[in-house]
């Protein structure tokens, strides 16, 4: 399908503020960009450089001023996402040696303290693709998707005892949980069209069968029409923008995804 990705960010800055944005999404296997637009409200200086993920990232001094930034991308996405239920658990000494860091704990993910319960969840699952999708299906059926619920990321430990939580904390829960029983997982962030409330999104992928599947444990079904900007180890990699400085006075962000064509 055809779709137009936009996001619009105000910022009321009291001071000169150093921004490090991250809101262009790339070509690649499941997506291609077929136009682009980004500008800003007032003219700034920008550096372009590829993170230590490849995603792109945006370096500015914002002005003292309300500051606004506009982004939209006319994208060619997958309608249909790829699933392959008994794809193989491949062993971590065959991993290759770009995903191993998704095998880790971090800030978010604390695999490392999440292993019984993820055991317990994949009881009789074949290794692999199955035990993912039963950890997503686990969470979708046993902690609701509540939007707004949470202003700041939330960790995988934290959200479990919470009990719901918003797109990018059941995220965090899947991940550690895959990782918890050695699948390398990583986070997704960007645009879904469809979703409600609109919003930016963030799901999961797994390394599973020697490539990357899609999983999404805040919907009722693994839906395409996805627009991924920035992939990462969890939430602090995903930011879409990092200020540095006093917070401003008000900031609002308004996004949208709009079909152009099937």
């Amino acid at each position: 399908m055809r779709v137009r990705a936009s996001c619009e960010l105000e910022l009321h800055l009291g001071v000169a503020t150093p921004l490090i944005l991250m809101l262009r999404p790339q070509s690649g296997a499941s997506q291609w960009i077929s136009s682009e637009e980004y500008t800003f409200s007032h003219p700034v200086s920008v550096v372009e450089y590829s993170d230590i993920f490849g995603n792109l990232c945006q370096r500015l001094v914002a002005p003292a001023v309300e500051f606004k930034i506009k982004t939209s991308a006319v994208v060619e996405t997958a309608d249909v996402i790829d699933r392959l239920p008994g794809a193989p658990f491949i062993s971590v000494q065959d991993l290759p040696e770009k995903v191993l860091a998704y095998l880790v704990p971090t800030r978010y993910c604390e695999s490392d303290r999440l292993g019984a319960a993820a055991m317990k969840i994949v009881s009789g699952e074949d290794p692999g693709y199955n035990q993912v999708d039963k950890i997503t299906r686990w969470i979708r059926d046993n902690l609701p998707y509540t939007p707004g619920s949470s202003d700041i990321p939330l960790s995988a430990v934290e959200v479990q005892k919470q009990g719901h939580g918003v797109c990018r904390d059941l995220a965090h829960l899947g991940i550690a949980y895959c990782r918890s029983i050695s699948i390398p997982a990583r986070m997704v962030v960007g645009y879904l069209y469809g979703l409600e409330p609109m919003d930016l999104h963030a799901w999961y992928e797994a390394y599973i069968g020697d490539r990357w599947y899609t999983f999404d444990a805040s919907q009722e079904a693994l839906k395409g029409g996805r627009v991924a900007i920035a992939y990462g180890r969890d939430a602090a990699d995903c930011s879409i923008f990092h200020q540095f400085g006093p917070l401003p006075t008000y900031s609002a962000m308004q996004v949208s995804v709009d079909l152009l064509s099937d």
